[in-house]
């Protein structure tokens, strides 16, 4: 089974039926979609995502606002939303689901806020409470969670300590960095900054004990205009996190 969490930059845009394409060479099972729009080009890659296998999907999308940044999910198997009276109470950028594949299991889906809105600590303090009282068996929470870790998952400083001890409280509670779990200290980098051009890993994927023995990989890609061409970051200005997890362990 793949999961795949990408930030697809300000609702996809002309470059929906390119993002599909890339989704679909990768061959996932279930999506997890930041930034997505309740405009034309995202409702178009909803449909090519259907159209490749992926029926199954939430967005709690703002018909008022439908240019707001949101969520997708979209998967092979029926979604059912999981309520947190704990929870982040941002309903576009956390979308807490529960995936009935054939071992089912949850997925937390979120976009964290930046600093400058002011709804950061809240949000990734929200997110830790969800895990802390987490009971519900094999779980994942991933996006693009605008942190990292101190001096590791940065090219220059940026992070906070509050920031790097959020992923460390996650960690002390079972929640392990499914990236760092298989890849140890390797770099990586899933944004870049405009200006400076500095890199920083900021879309990661936590993963509880219920379902990390079954995780066998988790990689960033970039993706590619088409097959057999170079990477690219023209699809979206962030990498993609796929996390593989074995049908049996």
């Amino acid at each position: 089974m793949r999961i795949v969490g990408w930030n697809i930059r300000a609702g996809g845009g002309v470059r929906g039926s390119a993002l599909a394409a890339q989704i679909e060479r990768w061959r996932p099972d279930v999506v997890a979609l930041s930034e997505f729009r309740g405009t034309p080009p995202s409702l178009t890659l909803a449909r090519a995502l259907a159209d490749i296998g992926l029926a199954h999907q939430l967005h709690p999308l703002d018909p008022i606002a439908p240019a707001v940044n949101r969520l997708l999910v979209a998967s092979r198997w029926p979604l059912e939303r999981i309520g947190r009276r704990r929870g982040p109470r941002e309903p576009g950028r956390w979308l807490l689901a529960a995936v009935a594949a054939p071992r089912p299991f949850a997925l937390g889906a979120m976009h964290v806020p930046n600093r400058v809105s002011g709804r950061k600590w809240p949000f990734l303090d929200a997110v830790l409470a969800v895990a802390e009282r987490w009971r519900e068996g094999p779980a994942l929470f991933l996006g693009d969670t605008n942190s990292g870790r101190p001096g590791i998952d940065e090219e220059v400083p940026a992070f906070n300590a509050r920031e790097g001890g959020w992923v460390e409280a996650l960690e002390r509670i079972g929640w392990r960095d499914a990236f760092r779990h298989h890849r140890g200290d390797e770099r990586a980098y899933t944004w870049y900054s405009p200006n400076g051009r500095n890199g920083f890993r900021i879309d990661q994927a936590f993963v509880n004990v219920g379902l990390l023995p079954r995780v066998t990989s988790a990689r960033y890609e970039w993706g590619r205009r088409r097959p057999g061409t170079a990477y690219t970051t023209v699809l979206s200005d962030h990498a993609a996190l796929l996390v593989d997890v074995a049908a049996d362990a």
